[in-house]
């Protein structure tokens, strides 16, 4: 009998103490920030925690509810960074606290970053081109060298990176900047590229061009029912394109001196939630449907 209550008091301590530990991990995997943000290589609101996240060369910085938080491990390069409804899926390369390969290939993380697993072409494949739909999940990537699965050019996958359909995206010119694939319907892809804004409905096969004249094109954005596009000629432009008729809206923003708008994210839970980061380093955030934008980094300094 003493023996067995022995037995259980360990097992209640020791639960207690894992417990304990796990709390401890948890609570201090966020912390408050206050410095400044820069190398930044996506932005959005990753899963329904209501964070807008910003991936950058040394890991995650985090927005919520007027206050910045970062991250005290995975301090990972994030590269071709996609926020889902779950989380995000990235590429990139390892920080010094980790030991994935380099570079990572394509990972998810459905816990906000605190735990990666690794989906592809890990030690193999940087994707910077990268789109993957918030609700499907499905990958529309650029792949830019041969790998061990994939010749050089645009494929998509609909199984986690399982299998890959190589896509001839004819008529789509230019360096890639900007991909993006609808949430849920993956015959929708954009692209920004230094020619302009494209835009294929067959998923990926053809692209038209949506911009005139020798506009950049800068960012693409998707939602259900809108495709959200960048794009810089004399002046940095944002306009809101309805995907079924092609009827557009050109936003207003807040001024810009020789710069333009490199990542738009909405919020899905709340969709007069809409942010937008330049070139410079600037982040505007407005929650009113984009009547007024109030500044949240500038010069990648938080504000």
């Amino acid at each position: 009998m003493m023996l067995r209550m022995t037995i259980i008091t360990v097992t209640i301590i020791v639960g207690i103490f894992l417990a304990g530990c796990s709390n401890n991990q948890e609570k201090d995997y966020e912390v408050a920030f206050d410095g400044t943000v820069d190398h930044v290589h996506g932005m959005g609101y990753a899963g329904i925690n209501k964070g807008l996240y910003f991936a950058t060369h040394t890991g995650l910085k985090i927005f919520r509810n007027g206050d910045w938080y970062e991250t005290t491990r995975n301090f990972n390069d994030y590269m071709g960074f996609n926020a889902v409804d779950e989380g995000f899926y990235t590429s990139g390369h390892p920080g010094e606290d980790s030991d994935l390969q380099n570079p990572i290939g394509i990972q998810h993380s459905f816990d906000g970053g605190r735990t990666l697993e690794h989906l592809k072409f890990e030690g193999e494949t940087d994707f910077h081109a990268m789109a993957v739909g918030y609700n499907s999940h499905d990958i529309f990537l650029m792949n830019p060298a041969k790998n061990s699965e994939l010749e050089q050019g645009f494929y998509r996958s609909s199984d986690e990176g399982e299998s890959w359909e190589n896509v001839s995206a004819s008529g789509l010119t230019g360096e890639i900047l900007s991909l993006a694939i609808h949430p849920s319907n993956s015959s929708f892809v954009a692209a920004a590229t230094s020619t302009g804004i494209y835009l294929s409905e067959d998923g990926g096969n053809n692209f038209q061009i949506v911009t005139e004249g020798n506009d950049v094109g800068t960012a693409v954005f998707s939602n259900d029912d809108h495709l959200y596009y960048a794009s810089y000629g004399s002046i940095p432009e944002l306009v809101k394109r309805n995907v079924e008729n092609g009827e557009e809206e050109t936003i207003d923003i807040p001024e810009f001196e020789e710069d333009g708008v490199v990542y738009i994210a909405q919020n899905p839970q709340d969709e007069n939630q809409l942010a937008i980061y330049t070139t410079k380093g600037h982040a505007y955030l407005s929650e009113d449907g984009t009547k007024t934008w109030e500044q949240i980094l500038e010069n990648g300094q938080v504000k």
